[in-house]
């Protein structure tokens, strides 16, 4: 069991040791104090999973270490402690980036909060920002050459400086959080807060809290009052991923919020102002969820001014070289190991196979390459099964008729149905490109793709079925 270290700054002794002595009581954390001075030094030396400063508005020590966390350290927690309560206070910590904020008058919330950071996904937490510092790269981490990450890229140059509302749409793993990033990373916006929240990882009670916060007292549980992710966002952009997992009766308040900027906290009835721009995104198709009634048409138009469609990485094949590239950089400069290479044939494996999971698959398989690949040349048999792309021969094909009790004109068409796929696909769908690779004329093959009824969405159901 690994025991979460915990370090704890201040200037102030007894502060320090009172706290000290709360989490010494669990008997389950290792626990170090240091001064504000000490702290860079104290982090260098170890590796602490949580960092408690005390934090006020003033340009104090404990300001400074949220700063220099934030800044040198982003995947260290830090919450913030002061001698009171102050809203001010609170709301100015979270948006430079601190976990929670803590009063000492209310010392119990001290382990429920550290719980709390030990345990809650990275992805539904305010990500850090660093102020005042704008991205050396027009589009952050997205990489490709093809035609439809560049249409992507064309979009975030076109619509970053602009204040308007994106829906980003796309298949799970596309990297529609990473469009999200490049958008405020490029907008007037990107030395402010950038919120990420997944609205289908919090339960749909608590999501209304998270989103807008609560008064102390308004609910069961609710033991002081919470700032919520549209307050923290202010002046800056709040990503709204998973929007299609939101309650009907949430997307009546997030419209309200999209059409007058305000709304109030659970439990109060005090109008907050806020000035933020809203990122939506969305790997279901929302057209369907509103003939079903369980979206909003009304907030549909709100949140689809500017459409951002990602291609899923079976239409982008032409990306993965560099992906891959990409990947083995990042795993060997965060690793400190060399590069791995990859021989042609196992790119060509790589490019042939149909990647369900997108580049979020990509990305876990380099991984897993990088750390169980004996050698510097990655081979063909160090790939998955799945993905080292053994095709069935003719012969496994004619077997197949005979199992499934296909007749053999249906086993022709669907055999001439996978070749014309995989060669549409190989070539982003340019048919006169296919064609040439098939060796067939090209009105020969628009042909066929008309008599066999031949679409872009039917490619991965049919390339699942085949054997």
């Amino acid at each position: 069991m690994i025991i979460p270290k915990i370090l704890v700054v201040g200037d102030d002794a007894e502060v320090i040791e009172f706290l000290v002595h709360i989490l010494e009581k669990e008997e389950c954390y290792n626990v170090k104090a240091a001064s504000g001075n000490g702290v860079a030094e104290s982090l260098g030396s170890d590796s602490f999973g949580i960092v408690i400063a005390e934090f006020t508005t003033k340009k104090s020590n404990g300001q400074m270490v949220l700063d220099y966390i934030v800044e040198h350290y982003p995947q260290v927690k830090c919450l913030v402690y002061a001698k009171d309560a102050s809203i001010s206070n609170s709301v100015e910590a979270l948006k430079k980036g601190a976990f929670d904020y803590l009063a000492l008058s209310d010392t119990d919330n001290l382990i429920p909060a550290v719980k709390k950071a030990l345990e809650e996904d990275d992805l539904s937490v305010p990500a850090p920002v660093k102020r005042n510092v704008r991205t050396n790269a027009r589009f952050g981490h997205l990489i490709g050459k093809s035609r439809a990450i560049l249409n992507v890229f064309s979009i975030v140059e076109k619509v970053a400086h602009t204040g308007s509302t994106v829906l980003i749409t796309g298949e799970s793993g596309t990297g529609k959080e990473l469009i999200a990033r490049s958008i405020h990373e490029n907008s007037k916006r990107f030395d402010k807060p950038l919120i990420v929240i997944n609205c289908g990882a919090i339960p749909g009670e608590l999501l209304e809290s998270e989103l807008f916060g609560h008064e102390k007292g308004a609910f069961t549980g609710a033991h002081r009052t919470r700032i919520g992710r549209f307050e923290l966002a202010d002046e800056g952009t709040i990503f709204l991923d998973e929007i299609g997992d939101m309650s009907p009766n949430l997307q009546v308040k997030l419209l309200r919020v999209l059409q007058e900027q305000n709304f109030e906290r659970v439990g109060s009835t005090k109008q907050i102002k806020v000035n933020i721009r809203i990122i939506a995104a969305t790997n279901q198709d929302l057209n369907n969820l509103i003939k079903e009634e369980s979206f909003r048409e009304d907030l549909f138009y709100r949140l689809n001014v500017i459409p951002v469609k990602v291609a899923p990485l079976r239409q982008r094949k032409s990306d993965i070289p560099l992906l891959v590239s990409y990947f083995q950089k990042k795993l060997s400069d965060r690793r400190g190991g060399g590069l791995k290479t990859f021989s042609d044939a196992t790119m060509d494996a790589l490019i042939s196979y149909n990647w369900p999971g997108n580049i979020r698959e990509l990305e876990n398989l380099m991984e897993r390459l990088y750390v169980l690949a004996d050698n510097d040349v990655i081979k063909v048999s160090d790939l998955p099964e799945n993905i080292q792309g053994k095709e069935p021969t003719m012969f496994q094909y004619s077997l197949s008729p005979m199992e499934s009790g296909l007749s053999f004109n249906d086993a022709v068409e669907n055999y001439q149905k996978m070749i014309i796929l995989k060669a549409l696909d190989q070539t982003n769908w340019v048919k006169a490109k296919a064609a040439e690779l098939l060796k067939m004329n090209r009105t020969t093959l628009v042909e066929k793709i008309k008599k066999l009824k031949i679409k872009a969405d039917m490619e991965q159901q049919f390339f699942s079925q085949t054997p």
